[in-house]
């Protein structure tokens, strides 16, 4: 059942590989980090948001339990939906 949900999300974050994005990352302790980005890419257990920090291109990774969790929050930035749940 769980896995099933995964499946899920993962499909759904599949298909919106290239599209601008906005993260929202829980660290913990009151932390919160937005970044904007391009979601670039999905592999097995994690996905990948590219994004530009002070004109440097970084790659930051993701899993979709994240997403199942609430931990992170990605919001598609062409339609404001929120993705993978």
């Amino acid at each position: 059942m769980e896995e099933n949900v995964l499946d899920k999300i993962k499909e759904e974050v599949k298909s919106f590989v290239g599209h601008r994005v906005s993260v929202k990352a829980n660290r913990g302790r009151r932390k919160a980090v937005e970044k904007e980005g391009v979601l670039e890419k999905t592999h097995e257990n994690v996905f990948v948001v590219r994004i530009k920090d002070h004109n440097q291109i970084r790659r930051l990774s993701y899993t979709y339990s994240d997403l199942l969790t609430d931990d992170v929050v990605v919001i598609s930035k062409d339609d404001e939906v929120k993705i993978g749940v």
